[in-house]
């Protein structure tokens, strides 16, 4: 019985031992999740850094494209290879390339604007020829026609007293506003008397002037 007693003991305390085995595995976590996490943490890790990377890698990117553009401008626009004294052989910032481009896209403008100018005053004079080039011919054909037409109508003493007071109205008032003191007035003094006396409308007058003081002359 004492040894029926013992065996009794210990089988008991084996059995509350597993019990309790038992029991304190069931708390713990499993391992298993706790190696999966650990091994799911470097791939999180892992796509963060190519997302990083792929990020510097376009903004170096935008970085590159920008420094080209500011290259090729500074390279294309003239203004920037002539660099200000005070600026030496230092390299333009940007804001100065920037400004120059600007200062230099204004010049063409205008250049461009004067060229069309040029073009239109150009394409005027070359229709006032053709209508000259015309009416010359026109009357080339018709003197041809009638050699004899219009022949002594009005003669070579008439002409030369039209020419002389279409002279005379002119110098009067050249030799009232002409300084020949020196050469610069006289240059200056001249251009002014063109512009004010010698514009078509005042020829115009002088000589419808001229003509009816000598009409005694052509009837």
């Amino acid at each position: 019985p004492a040894l029926f007693m013992e065996n009794a003991r210990k089988g008991s305390i084996v059995s509350r031992a597993n019990s309790i085995g038992s029991t304190s595995a069931s708390s713990v976590p499993n391992t298993d999740d706790e190696d999966s996490d650990y091994h799911q943490e470097p791939y999180k890790e892992s796509y963060k850094d190519r997302r990083r990377r792929a990020h510097t890698q376009a903004e170096q990117k935008r970085r590159d494209a920008i420094k080209k553009g500011y290259d090729d401008l500074q390279a294309i626009v003239p203004t920037c290879e002539q660099q200000d004294f005070f600026i030496g052989s230092q390299k333009l910032s940007k804001a100065i390339v920037l400004q120059k481009t600007i200062d230099y896209i204004q010049f063409l403008h205008k250049e461009k604007k004067k060229q069309e100018e040029e073009v239109s005053t150009l394409r005027k004079d070359v229709m006032a020829l053709k209508i000259m080039k015309v009416n010359y011919e026109q009357i080339v054909k018709a003197h041809q026609d009638n050699p004899n037409e219009g022949k002594d109508q009005v003669s070579d003493e008439v002409k030369f007293n039209v020419f002389q007071g279409i002279m005379d109205s002119l110098f009067q008032s050249f030799n009232a506003s002409i300084s020949v003191t020196s050469f610069q007035e006289l240059s200056a003094c001249v251009f002014s008397w063109i512009e004010e006396h010698c514009k078509p409308q005042t020829l115009r007058d002088i000589v419808i002037g001229v003509l009816h003081q000598l009409k005694s002359q052509l009837y």
